[in-house]
């Protein structure tokens, strides 16, 4: 189990945009980014992102989140490998028990 301050860590770390454009293109318009969905095929962009709120939504497929739940939807990961991944990602240590 890791613990809640490493879950914290991870989360403020793992800023939605950085983690997303890892798997599709954005664009900027306005405050938001659009693009493409990673999670199903789309020819029309339906991919929000608000880096503001660190929330992703596809008007879609509908799936929405932060970026532990967009890993998990994309990579079909549990949340503690969601977790593992992003911590790798970002360098942090988790304990091991």
């Amino acid at each position: 189990m890791i613990p809640r301050k490493i879950i914290e860590a991870i989360i403020n770390a793992a800023k939605i945009a950085e983690v997303v454009e890892d798997y599709t293109q954005l664009k900027n318009r306005g405050t938001n980014k659009i693009g493409l969905c990673p999670c199903h095929n789309e020819t029309t962009p339906s991919f929000s992102v608000s880096p503001a709120k660190g929330i992703f939504k596809c008007f879609g497929c509908g799936k929405a989140g932060d970026s532990v739940k967009f890993v998990m939807e994309y990579k079909k990961l549990s949340y503690e490998n969601a977790l593992r991944l992003l911590a790798k990602k970002y360098n942090i240590n988790i304990p091991e028990n």
